[in-house]
């Protein structure tokens, strides 16, 4: 089981903060650093010092970090161009000696766009499919061709395809809850398939209808990984588990039910459940990034643990 830490920037958080989190990340043993796409705070946080832009932070960390894997869940279509981000995806790949991975999503928070002037479009899905095809085929393109692509709401002519990642093929996820579309857009696209803050039994269905659809799409299933991101919050004992609740801002029972909470035991334990309902990655979605002895407990007690 892959653990990988996810964060929440805009929620509050500088670049410093950000990088601090990503070297613990790496000292520690995680996979990986990932983190939202979003330019306006979510609830009663004041979110200060203000947004930071997922592709500039990943390009910063790229060239401070040397091992983990780097990545969003998930880059809004809504906020790039398609053939602008697969550039900035390959130069942030390049940047990191080929450790990037891109989690891209249809856009959802109607109000960050109204805050920042960014087009809110009714039809997302439809756009998000063509962003694939573009940003993929744009990689898959050789050095030397181009590439075409004429949709309803993208065209492309001549396109050079460049530049090029380093890695020969950057790992792309998909997620969402979405019974027929999502699975459908990961089957033709995706690396990985993310559940994003579901139920056991949810993912567990879910992982299901993903895997049909990659047989239908003529993929074997296991090609993809199948991940969920959960909140996470590990105590030594139930005081601890309740002072890091507290201090996000939640009840240490509702996130036993609905998160990654408990002391280490349980998490172990709960981890495994996940594993039996087809997880074979979690993203530990940490809100209070100043708690870097969180991220140590968790190396030590409920990382250590694991297969």
């Amino acid at each position: 089981m892959d653990l990988r830490i996810f964060t929440e920037p805009q929620q509050g958080a500088s670049y410093d903060t950000l990088l601090a989190v990503a070297k613990a990340t790496e000292d520690l043993g995680f996979d990986a650093f990932f983190r939202s796409d979003h330019y306006l705070r979510m609830g009663s946080v004041d979110g200060l010092p203000g947004p930071t832009d997922a592709w500039i932070t990943l390009a910063g960390l790229a060239r401070e970090t040397k091992r983990i894997r780097l990545g969003t869940l998930m880059t809004a279509g809504t906020f790039r161009l398609p053939g602008v981000l697969a550039i900035q995806v390959a130069q942030v790949d390049q940047m990191s000696g080929g450790r990037v991975e891109l989690g891209l999503g249809a856009g959802w928070f109607e109000e960050e766009h109204k805050a920042y002037g960014i087009p809110f479009p009714k039809e997302k899905v439809g756009r998000l499919e063509e962003q694939l095809e573009i940003v993929t085929g744009l990689w898959q393109t050789k050095v030397g061709g181009t590439f075409d692509f004429h949709g309803k709401y993208y065209d492309l002519t001549d396109s050079p395809a460049l530049p090029k990642p380093a890695q020969e093929k950057i790992p792309v996820l998909v997620g969402g809850h979405g019974a027929t579309r999502t699975p459908r857009l990961a089957a033709r696209y995706a690396d990985e398939f993310n559940m994003p803050f579901a139920s056991i039994e949810d993912s567990e269905r879910q992982f299901a209808r993903v895997r049909a659809a990659a047989e239908e799409a003529g993929r074997r299933p296991e090609e993809l990984t199948y991940s969920n991101a959960l909140v996470v919050c590990v105590g030594k004992d139930d005081q601890e588990v309740a002072r890091r609740a507290a201090a996000i801002g939640r009840e240490a029972d509702e996130l036993r039910a609905n998160g990654l909470a408990g002391t280490p035991s349980e998490v172990v334990d709960k981890i495994g459940r996940y594993a039996e309902a087809g997880a074979g990655r979690l993203y530990l979605q940490v809100l209070d990034l100043n708690d870097l002895d969180h991220l140590e407990l968790i190396s030590a007690q409920v990382q250590s643990q694991l297969p």
